[in-house]
């Protein structure tokens, strides 16, 4: 019988989650025990010069090994660690793999990942200026020097927040607001509904963010590269009813889309938005990390002109989950649209304090941007952009060897660290399979992703320790490894 069965029956001998009230937060040997322990896990985990990629089970499966964990007496902190040590985690995949290649993976830093502990051992609220002055004072550090790379005005700020999604809805509601206010201080009317303007390939959370605030999206044909052009933004106002022209609230384009890692015409958006006199929000999840690359910050002009901008340091700047950097052009613009009023947070309103949770939808807040902070500190920016500039050149690598190889077909040369392509005759089950192998044998996780109604392929790379050696081995299982009906070599 496993550990963790018998601790279903009695507790365990170290004694944590038995006794008296109170004893949960008893600082006594045996919950330093269960802390050292922790601490230990933490450590070794961080020490893996690559951790495992580890796969998913099948619910009937983690049901079976690990059943009934919460009980009324409790299990013990040990056993509980050994549960998820043994069970729990080689059921959850490492996005800090290198070979980790989907989505847009993450690979914090080991400083980032240490400090994460210390921002949850040290109990911070992150809420208010009252409560938490130290780290807001720091988390503000990153933001500005966030907005100086992006070219923003020196009064620029925000707030970190869980992610994009919550990142993009904050930025767009602050959009409709100050719209609002517009209108109501100049008498205008408003508009029958709001719509928020943005292209074919921008991410799903803006159309997510225009249900949740009950506005349209109209959404603008991408060119034939896949980038949404301010002429096409241009051309597509000029078609719509006035009514429909007059209630646009914010135009969204993309510093980095998700599916091809390329950044839209932000400067020709920007100059529509302008003319419109319409909010420019500049979703850069992914991709406006970039910009700290000084060959690179070409790419990104017209960021400067941005009313409010994201980008997500759990994806390309090593920080660990969860945090997006949501920086606003003018920052009193947020705090209008989400300051919370109720008799009990009067008191933390004074002129001097800035309390981040008025910037966005949230009210509760850990520091996330804490972990980001020290990493910052203890490495420096400079190594920041140099490994930003690694994947991008990676990227740029592995494109040319997938030239080379004629049953491959690279569909768009990467603009950043992106790389998506195809194989000849295969359909989306020849994908499935192959990818399947490649998680099985643990030698990468990448699945397939769609284009134009086609399957394909796509390598997300991000992480410093990925290689090009790996990347070509990766491209010789879809030929030598895998037959494409299945059976692996």
């Amino acid at each position: 019988m496993a550990p963790w069965d018998l601790a279903l029956e009695h507790a365990d001998s170290d004694g944590i989650g038995q006794g008296d009230a109170g004893r949960m937060h008893a600082v006594d040997e045996k919950t330093m025990t269960m802390v050292r322990a922790v601490l230990e896990y933490a450590q070794q985990r961080m020490s893996y010069d690559s951790p495992p990629l580890d796969h998913p089970m099948r619910p009937s499966d983690l049901q079976r090994l690990a059943p009934n964990t919460i009980t009324g007496h409790g299990m013990g902190g040990i056993r509980a660690l050994h549960l998820f040590e043994d069970v729990i985690a080689p059921a959850c995949l490492s996005s800090d793999h290198p070979m980790y290649l989907s989505f847009i993976p993450s690979a914090p830093t080991e400083a980032s990942k240490a400090f994460d502990l210390v921002v949850s051992a040290s109990a911070l609220y992150g809420g208010s200026w009252l409560e938490g002055s130290g780290a807001v004072h720091l988390e503000n550090q990153v933001l500005a020097f966030l907005a100086h790379e992006f070219g923003l005005p020196q009064q620029a700020g925000g707030v970190f927040v869980q992610g994009g999604t919550i990142g993009n809805l904050s930025a767009l509601v602050a959009a409709r607001e100050t719209a609002r206010r517009q209108r109501r201080d100049s008498g205008q009317a408003m508009p029958e509904r709001w719509s928020i303007v943005c292209g074919e390939e921008s991410h799903s959370s803006i159309r997510s963010a225009a249900r949740v605030m009950d506005a349209d999206v109209i959404v603008v044909p991408s060119d034939d590269s896949g980038r949404l052009q301010g002429e096409r933004v241009r051309q597509t106002l000029a078609e719509l009813s006035p009514e429909k022209r007059d209630g646009i609230a914010a135009i969204v384009a993309c510093a980095g889309t998700t599916n091809f890692g390329l950044i839209d015409d932000l400067e020709g958006c920007a100059q529509v938005a302008h003319e419109e006199g319409v909010w420019f929000h500049v979703d850069g999840a992914y991709g406006l990390a970039g910009c700290l690359v000084p060959e690179l910050r070409s790419h990104y002009k017209g960021v400067e002109s941005a009313d409010s901008v994201i980008v997500d340091p759990h994806k390309w700047l090593f920080a660990p989950y969860d945090a997006c950097a949501l920086i606003y052009r003018d920052p009193e613009q947020g705090r209008l649209a989400h300051q919370q009023h109720a008799s009990y947070l009067e008191t933390l309103d004074t002129d001097q304090a800035w309390n981040p949770s008025d910037y966005a939808i949230n009210l509760t807040r850990r520091p996330r941007g804490l972990p980001l902070w020290f990493s910052l500190a203890a490495y420096g920016a400079d190594e920041y952009r140099h490994a930003i500039a690694t994947a991008v050149r990676l990227a740029q690598r592995i494109s040319e060897e997938i030239r080379l190889r004629p049953q491959l077909e690279l569909l768009r040369k990467p603009e950043l660290s992106v790389v998506v392509f195809r194989h000849e005759g295969w359909k989306i089950k020849d994908y499935e399979l192959w990818s399947q192998s490649l998680l099985d044998r643990q030698i990468a996780f990448v699945q397939p992703s769609f284009f134009q109604g086609e399957p394909v392929v796509r390598f997300a790379i991000i992480n410093p320790r990925t290689t090009f050696d790996q990347l070509v081995m990766v491209l010789d299982t879809m030929d030598k490894g895998f037959d494409g009906a299945g059976s692996a070599s």
